[in-house]
């Protein structure tokens, strides 16, 4: 399920990672602005950059400390908009509860606050290949 897009302004090629959405997640992902159309994961040679509807998050690759495949998540707990882990201060971008990649950080980055002030030390993406997406991850950091 990754898609190749080259031809970026900078000359770039792009990885895009489109987000896997199962039928509970769509409705509530819609009503906040989050569809197939808004939500993905772009990979290139600096770092990856994540749409979420009106949510965006980027980092370079040097930030990212690690990776980890994870999943089970609780529909009330990641339904809907990006949540936020009070445990953390991690941020969750899903769209469906069984199969996630979380990337821990070096240095916490914005990404659910519009004022920026509040940083994540933390990402999970329920993208559809998470297994090719942290793999692609890995040979990047």
């Amino acid at each position: 399920m990754r898609r190749r897009t080259t031809g970026t302004p900078s000359g770039m090629s792009v990885h895009r990672h489109p987000f896997a959405f199962t039928t509970p997640y769509r409705l509530p992902a819609l009503l906040c602005g989050v569809t197939p159309a808004t939500a993905w994961v772009d990979e290139d040679d600096t770092g990856l950059s994540v749409r979420f509807g009106p949510w965006h998050l980027a980092t370079s690759w040097a930030n990212v400390a690690g990776v980890e495949r994870t999943g089970g998540f609780a529909w009330l707990k990641t339904a809907g908009p990006p949540h936020l882990s009070f445990a953390d201060r991690g941020i969750t971008f899903a769209t469906n509860g069984d199969a996630a990649v979380c990337l821990s950080l070096h240095r916490p980055v914005p990404g659910l606050d519009p004022t920026r002030r509040l940083r994540h030390p933390g990402v999970t993406l329920t993208v559809a290949d998470p297994d090719g997406f942290a793999d692609a991850v890995r040979r990047r950091v």
